[in-house]
C-alpha cells in the first residue's frame, strides 16, 4: 500500500521511535507534501524533523513540493482539491488537508492521520464516497498484528509506546473496538468491509480469531483502561 502522512501520525510515530513501522507496512511509498515539512513540522515537531529530514534524503519518504506536482502536470488537480478540502474541514486543519490533497491527487489509497475529531479528516473520509482510506496510528498497527508482520504481544507494547510518548491518553481496548466497528459490525462504507476481507483473504487469515487473541491478552495484561 502507499499512504500519504498527516502532521500527527508522523509525530506520534517518530517520537515512539517506531517509524520502521510505517515504511514497513506501506512498503509501496510514502508521501508528504512540503508544507508540511516546512509548516507544521517546523512548528510542531521540532524534536523529530532532523529524523524525517534524513528519512527524506534516504528516499524512505518522497516529499513532492508544489514545482515537482507542477512537472507531473497535476498541481491544478491537486490545488482543486486542496480547496474543496478547505470547504470541508475549515483552515484548522490545514496539515491534514494538504495530506489528504496529495493522497487525492497522486493516488496515494491511504491516509495516516490520527485526528479523530468529529468532523475531522478521519470521521469525515469515513463518511464520504472518497477512494481513501484513512488510518489512525492504532489502525496500522492492528492491521500489521493481522497479516501477521508482528504478534499480539508486540502489537501492545508498540501501541503503548506511541500513547506513552506522545502523552494520547488512547485506549487500545478502545482502539479495537472502533477497529472491529469500521469493519465489521457498523460499517460507514461497505467498501471499508469489502476491503478487509480482500486483506483476510490474501493473506489466508482468520480475523475474528486474531482480534479475539488481541482482545484476551489486552483483558489479561490489566494496563488499559476503557
Amino acid at each position: 500500500m502507499r499512504a500519504s502522512l498527516g502532521t500527527n501520525a508522523i509525530i506520534h510515530f517518530y517520537k515512539a521511535g517506531l517509524q520502521n513501522i510505517l515504511f514497513e507496512f506501506f512498503a509501496d511509498g510514502l508521501f508528504i507534501y512540503e508544507q508540511i515539512r516546512d509548516v507544521e513540522l517546523e512548528n510542531h515537531g521540532q524534536d523529530v524533523l532532523d529524523q524525517v529530514d534524513s528519512d527524506i534524503d534516504t528516499g524512505k519518504i518522497e516529499l513532492y513540493t508544489s514545482q515537482k506536482l507542477m512537472e507531473l502536470q497535476v498541481y491544478k488537480i491537486f490545488e482543486y482539491n486542496v480547496n474543496k478540502n478547505k470547504n470541508l474541514y475549515g483552515t484548522g486543519d490545514l496539515g491534514e488537508i494538504y495530506a489528504i490533497s496529495l493522497a487525492q491527487t497522486i493516488g496515494a489509497y491511504s491516509l495516516v492521520t490520527d485526528d479523530t475529531k468529529q468532523g475531522g479528516p478521519y470521521m469525515s473520509l469515513l463518511q464520504f464516497e472518497d477512494d481513501i482510506m484513512p488510518f489512525t496510528f492504532a489502525d496500522v498497527l492492528i492491521l500489521r498484528y493481522l497479516v501477521g508482520m508482528a504478534d499480539e504481544n508486540q502489537t501492545v507494547k508498540d501501541f503503548h509506546s506511541i500513547n506513552s510518548s506522545s502523552n494520547l491518553n488512547w485506549s487500545f481496548k478502545s482502539q479495537v473496538t472502533k477497529f472491529v466497528k469500521r469493519f465489521f459490525k457498523e460499517p460507514y462504507r461497505d467498501e471499508d468491509t469489502t476491503w478487509i476481507k480482500k486483506l483476510a483473504s490474501e493473506n489466508n487469515i482468520n480475523i475474528k480469531m486474531k482480534l479475539t487473541a488481541l482482545s484476551k491478552l489486552l483483558r489479561y495484561m490489566k494496563v488499559d483502561s476503557d
